[in-house]
């Protein structure tokens, strides 16, 4: 049993809140997303907030430290991005090992230093693994139904690569998540048992998937219960939702999650949904308000925030999870 199987047992983990809502609060130019890397590099690479853990290591480090502070037990890297297939569109597919290996060292030296100052609230560091911008399962050509922009064995590659970069760096587990094609995450998680094969040793695994709608579906149209099956021949730490929908929103799903999951449940919802100009007004307050009710009915082991959520997000949900017990079923499993 690891250290994070144990603390499931014990209390509600609480994972940190949105890297590219606090990105954005630092105004950053063209130029913070070349300095030391790519000066010469020929199309523009502003708004790719990966690159940023190589060319602003200390906006990443901050951010971090923000969230821990606010009571994070677990930060993920600033990886969402971090595949050769997202990064293609820079032409940066050369520059993905650099991106997963040093954003997981940040992370992890950030961890470490509240966990020595904190020993009894050891921080954790999950590596974020995204969906990629291809889908296996949908043609994006309405007039060729049968296309696909990209192969399971492709997603494979660029996957274990990333993956294995992840865990070099050093983190203490791998997080699948916005996952709105599930065979995507399947090929993902296909990649991290080869990576731990060739790395010698395993860490827990999270998977998050996204139901894009009120009509409960994924992008790619399966149901959470469809999801859930489609991805519990892993041994997961836990199965969970993320992105798309405000916590009111995403609570039915969960609760099919609690139902049937024989794994730890995880959420981090949005701030609500977007405005009209794209931002998420929910505040802390009204945003742990909802969450409370997935608490009341015991229905999460970890929580956290996705777009649009900010260390103060983190602060009221932590102080939330401090006073609930964790979700018991299925854990003893475990």
């Amino acid at each position: 049993m690891t250290d994070l199987h144990k603390i499931l047992h014990e209390r509600i983990l609480v994972l940190d809140g949105a890297m590219g809502t606090m990105i954005q609060r630092h105004k950053l130019e063209e130029e913070d997303f070349r300095k030391g890397w790519f000066e010469n590099h020929l199309s523009s690479l502003k708004g790719n907030n990966d690159l940023l853990s190589l060319t602003r290591p200390d906006v990443i480090r901050e951010i971090h430290a923000e969230y821990f502070e606010a009571g994070a037990d677990i930060a993920e890297t600033n990886t969402f991005s971090g595949t050769t297939i997202a990064q293609a569109d820079y032409g940066l597919e050369s520059a993905v090992y650099d991106i997963n290996y040093h954003s997981a060292k940040i992370a992890r030296e950030v961890a470490d230093e509240f966990t020595t100052r904190e020993p009894n609230k050891p921080r954790f560091v999950a590596g974020s693994m995204g969906p990629t911008n291809r889908t296996a399962s949908i043609s994006p050509d309405v007039n060729d139904p049968g296309f696909r922009a990209i192969t399971f064995e492709e997603l494979v590659v660029a996957y274990k690569q990333q993956a294995l970069a992840l865990l070099e760096g050093g983190v203490d587990l791998l997080l699948v998540e916005t996952v709105f094609d599930t065979l995507n995450a399947k090929a993902a998680l296909f990649a991290i048992e080869e990576a731990f094969d060739e790395f010698g040793s395993k860490v827990p695994i999270m998977v998050s998937g996204t139901i894009t709608d009120q009509s409960g579906r994924t992008l790619t149209g399966q149901t959470t219960d469809a999801f859930l099956i489609s991805v519990s021949h892993m041994d997961l730490l836990t199965i969970g939702l993320n992105c798309a929908l405000g916590a009111s929103m995403m609570r039915p799903y969960l609760q099919v999650l609690d139902k049937n999951a024989p794994f730890g449940v995880s959420a981090h919802p949005n701030a609500g949904l977007p405005n009209e100009f794209g931002e998420y007004d929910e505040t802390p307050e009204l945003m742990a308000e909802q969450i409370k009710e997935f608490m009341d009915e015991g229905l999460v082991n970890i929580i956290g925030g996705c777009c649009g959520t900010t260390p103060d997000h983190i602060r009221a949900i932590a102080d939330l999870a401090a006073t609930y017990e964790p979700r018991k079923q299925a854990l003893n499993e475990q």
